[in-house]
């Protein structure tokens, strides 16, 4: 039976190119007004809406604003993302976007779940330290050699603004791995409001393993030696050397070094650790490629800063997963039988796209929202294996097809899996988030190729909709432009699947027109999911 896939997120934002609409990278542009880049001036002037505007966007005493991201599109347009916090404390589920004209003037808003944030205080009945304990004895079994941290919040992911507590427990997976759960609790009667990974997990040249002979981007250190650090995108790949340790950070491990630049023996279950290393390393540069060259977005953050990149973590670890707090890759040996190093094309682009979606419509991990991040993984994901076109691992509609044959999941029938969910119904929320998903991954396939039988590069995919509808696809490269402009502009973190469709529709109207064919088919892969 394929696994489940968890990972944790970071971020991506930028530049899409269609017939449409640009977004450009807003710090890379000066103000025509003079003082300051744009990027400074449409946050100023989305502050002054916000404070104008205070009841349409639930602004008033004790709030206090956080920009998180900001999207320019190429007719001035200017989408402007910010986080709440009340009397000092964060809101969870109280972002929003401000849509502005080049000039400054208010277009319109987009919200999560709570508007009004107002409590009648932020003192808690229930104290930290029996917070902290409930934690733990409520992640037994879960989390080993645990330690707790609790933090006062409000929360207002359900609409409903309240104090809570967010307490973080930290310590090992059941493979050694990093693990985490936070637990949130009501901080007035202590009772339980949700819990969810930390970490979301997912399933995993030199000479490569899974694409062949590959040219990589390595420093002739002053020593005279060259390591896996990439001087053009910033990455570093390290040996994790199987550490059973949730203290790793960026600076543990082992940098890979080699005398003549050679890496690798392209063999699968390698004895040569440089092996997994040289796939890491160079799928991490695609993934950072495929997001500056498509959306033009400068590294996961948009800051150029590059992540540290660990293989060979755990034992026997069949699985990878991104840190934000770490803000490294970590990549297990597979289960040393069947399922190789997970350091393949999709899975790679599939974890550090949770960081897309962490810094900017940071969906929360569970529910319709979670099944939501995920499927903008395994899309994205996906995308960077298209977008790297290689004759070795084929572009296809099938994630993690390389690291954990014959696949994991699929986008043209996910139910195949016999798990995933093909289509929308009332349950999907109570679904695995990496079940829940397949809603999300069918919409974009039916986007992409439409419905029908096909074959694309060697393999046959059957996409049926809900009642037999017929969608003509537009191409996977308009369907991600679609969905990565939705995630950055138009979801929130609590958008369900219903809100999914109304962001899409959103961002095909900016780039291709509501009259458009592509407007069309985005709204009929919708219908064809029973998103209505």
């Amino acid at each position: 039976m394929p696994r489940s896939l968890l990972a944790l997120s970071t971020m991506v934002a930028a530049a899409v190119v269609t017939a449409g609409v640009t977004a450009v990278p807003a710090h890379a542009r000066p103000d025509a007004a003079g003082g300051g880049s744009v990027r400074d001036t449409a946050i100023s002037r989305a502050e002054s809406n916000v404070a104008r505007h205070a009841d349409t966007f639930g602004y008033g005493a004790g709030q206090a604003l956080r920009v998180k991201d900001v999207v320019i599109d190429a007719d001035g347009t200017q989408h402007v993302r910010f986080e709440r916090s009340y009397r000092g404390l964060p809101v969870v589920g109280g972002d929003f976007v401000v849509h502005q004209k080049a000039d400054g003037l208010l277009k319109g808003s987009t919200h999560a779940r709570a508007r009004k944030v107002a409590l009648a205080s932020v003192t808690p009945a229930v104290d930290a330290k029996g917070t902290a304990a409930g934690a733990l004895k409520r992640s037994n079994g879960l989390v080993s050699e645990a330690r707790s941290t609790p933090e006062l919040i409000v929360w207002a992911a359900d609409g409903a603004p309240r104090l809570a507590w967010r307490t973080t427990v930290q310590g090992l997976g059941d493979k050694g791995q990093p693990h985490g759960e936070v637990f949130v609790t009501d901080a007035a009667t202590g009772a339980a409001i949700e819990n969810y990974d930390t970490e979301r997990e997912a399933a995993g040249t030199g000479h490569s393993e899974y694409t062949g002979d590959l040219t990589l981007d390595t420093t002739l250190q002053a020593n005279g030696t060259y390591a896996l650090i990439d001087p053009v995108r910033g990455h570093v790949t390290k040996d994790a050397r199987n550490v059973s340790s949730s203290s790793l950070n960026s600076s543990s491990g082992t940098l890979f070094t080699d005398a003549d630049n050679v890496w690798g023996d392209g063999r699968k279950f390698s004895a040569d650790r440089s092996t997994a290393a040289v796939d890491a390393h160079a799928n991490t540069a695609k993934t950072f490629d495929y997001y500056k060259s498509t959306f033009g977005r400068s590294g996961i953050k948009n800051d150029g800063r590059g992540a540290t990149v660990f293989v060979h973590v755990g034992t026997n670890w069949d699985n990878a997963q991104w840190s934000d707090s770490c803000f490294c890759m970590m990549t297990g040996d597979g289960d040393g039988s069947v399922d190789p190093e997970q350091v393949d094309l999709d899975t790679m682009g599939h974890e550090m796209t949770h960081g897309v979606t962490s810094a900017t419509a940071n969906l929360r991990y569970s529910g319709e929202s979670g099944g939501l991040n995920e499927a903008t993984s395994d899309i994205l994901g996906t995308m960077v294996e298209w977008y790297a076109a290689n004759a070795v691992d084929t572009p296809d509609y099938l994630f993690s097809d390389q690291s954990t044959p014959p696949w994991l999941r699929r986008f043209d029938k996910p139910s195949l899996d016999g798990r995933s969910a093909d289509f929308w119904s009332k349950s999907v929320g109570r679904l695995d988030v990496h079940n829940s998903s397949g809603v999300g991954n069918h919409w974009f396939y039916l986007a992409s190729e439409g419905s029908g039988t096909k074959t694309i590069n060697g393999v046959t995919y059957t996409s049926a909709t809900y009642k037999g509808t017929t969608v003509t696809g537009i191409g996977n490269q308009k369907a991600a432009a679609v969905w990565y402009r939705a995630l950055t502009v138009y979801m929130t973190s609590t958008t369900d699947y219903k809100g999914a469709r109304a962001a899409t529709l959103s961002a095909a109207k900016d780039l291709y027109g509501a009259t458009s064919a592509e407007y069309a088919t985005v709204a009929a892969a919708w219908t064809g999911v029973n998103v209505l």
